[in-house]
């Protein structure tokens, strides 16, 4: 069975910081491309960001561009995603999944961004 599970959630000021982690298991983390994809208060999943399942090929929403990084450590099946610069607007639900829609993927972190 699939398991995500997602952590590192939580409130930060406008400009702060936070660090995500997902923990993989029930499927072979390492042969696939992996993605973090989010969804705000009263709208959408929006995806974020896509790391192939080498770690050395990664790709970014405009909206996030230059201020969030994803990783991965296939050694300990999990993924990462490092988030600074933080705006209010990427106040959302933040979920690791399988596929860049979003279909399979975790229960989610909370990211709230307030003063």
């Amino acid at each position: 069975e699939v398991q995500l599970v997602e952590s590192g959630g939580g409130l930060v000021q406008p400009g702060g910081s936070l660090g995500l982690s997902c923990a993989a298991s029930g499927f072979a983390f390492s042969t696939y491309s992996m993605n973090w994809v989010r969804q705000a208060p009263g709208k959408g999943l929006e995806w974020v960001s896509t790391i192939n399942a080498g770690g050395w090929s990664t790709t970014y929403a405009d909206s996030v561009k230059g201020r969030f990084a994803i990783s991965r450590d296939n050694a300990k099946n999990t993924l990462y995603l490092q988030l600074n610069s933080l705006k209010t607007e990427d106040t959302a639900m933040y979920y690791c999944a399988i596929d860049r829609s979003g279909t399979v993927r975790g229960r989610g972190t909370q990211v709230t961004v307030s003063s």
